[in-house]
């Protein structure tokens, strides 16, 4: 009697070891079939799904599906790329084909025999502008390259910020007299801070840049001492601003009002992030009514 037991026994649990095996290879199959059509549709949303209550399937399967988030999500990170690139060379295009096109018109303009040499140096003029443009366009980009390259390397060192935003802010004394801006700079002295020199330079020249381009009647920079930061704050007040476009202010290929541009391509704030971000700092921008601010946060010298 007990040996039939036995019998009976083993006999149950091979059946069942054999039903659990070809349930798993039914549920193998048709997890098969659905990665097939993942790869096959790969822009879904599907994932791998099993039926079975064995932890190693499903640890594997959870690794398979988030290897497939992972790939899906290089491929999103792709498409944006490949958009942000095509969107970029069309704005060099067009920043390019600008300027071109008037020196071309105008070289061919100086060939008009009737032309007086006043008219002749009028036009050399624009076209020596328009060819200065093209230049500091080319450098920028050729700037920008250098920056992004993981072999440029910053030398940090002790600079001192609030000398750095005098002597810069000097630099551009006449451009604020032409523009008829407003101009306030906080004289405060703060901490010095650990950063590139050349850079910080950068940073604060882009800024100023960007108001002269930007500001309708007013310009301020103010120096706020924190715990682990010294805050460069810039502010100016600009027309209408589109608050949903706040968030790419710092794209590559974002400029908020082209035609106030003078044909330069919108990079300087793109640079200013990257450059703070290659100190270990940060930069955020906000607009608070009719006023444009931005904050970058350089580290304090330690």
């Amino acid at each position: 009697m007990g040996s039939w037991l036995m019998i009976i026994i083993l006999a149950s649990l091979l059946v069942i070891t054999v039903g659990m095996l070809l349930y798993l290879q039914w549920d193998l199959r048709r997890m098969t079939h659905q990665l097939a059509n993942i790869i096959e549709n790969f822009g879904t949303n599907e994932l791998v799904r099993t039926n079975t209550h064995s932890k190693g399937v499903i640890r594997f399967i959870t690794k398979v599906n988030q290897l497939i988030h992972l790939f899906k999500q290089d491929q999103q990170q792709s498409q944006k790329r490949e958009k942000e690139l095509k969107q970029e060379i069309t704005n060099i295009s067009h920043d390019l084909r600008t300027p071109l096109t008037s020196i071309k018109g105008f070289s061919e303009l100086l060939t008009d025999p009737s032309l007086s040499e006043a008219e002749k140096r009028e036009f050399l003029e624009i076209i020596q502008k328009k060819i200065n443009n093209l230049t500091m366009m080319v450098d920028v980009f050729y700037e920008l390259s250098q920056i992004e390259s993981s072999d440029k390397q910053l030398d940090m060192e002790q600079v001192y910020l609030d000398q750095a935003v005098v002597e810069t802010m000097l630099m551009f004394y006449g451009d604020f007299e032409k523009s008829q801006l407003k101009v306030k700079v906080d004289e405060a002295v703060v901490s010095p801070i650990l950063a590139d020199k050349k850079a910080t330079n950068r940073i604060i020249t882009n800024i100023i840049q960007n108001a002269l381009r930007y500001a309708k009647s007013y310009f301020t920079i103010n120096l706020i001492e924190e715990e682990e930061y010294i805050r460069l704050r810039a502010a100016n007040d600009i027309e209408t601003f589109d608050q949903s476009e706040l968030e790419r202010i710092f794209d590559r290929t974002y400029s908020m009002d082209r035609s106030r541009t003078g044909g330069q391509h919108g990079l300087g704030l793109h640079i200013v992030q990257q450059l703070i971000s290659k100190q270990n700092g940060k930069v955020v921008a906000e607009v608070y009514e009719d006023e444009f601010r931005i904050d970058v946060f350089f580290k304090r010298w330690n």
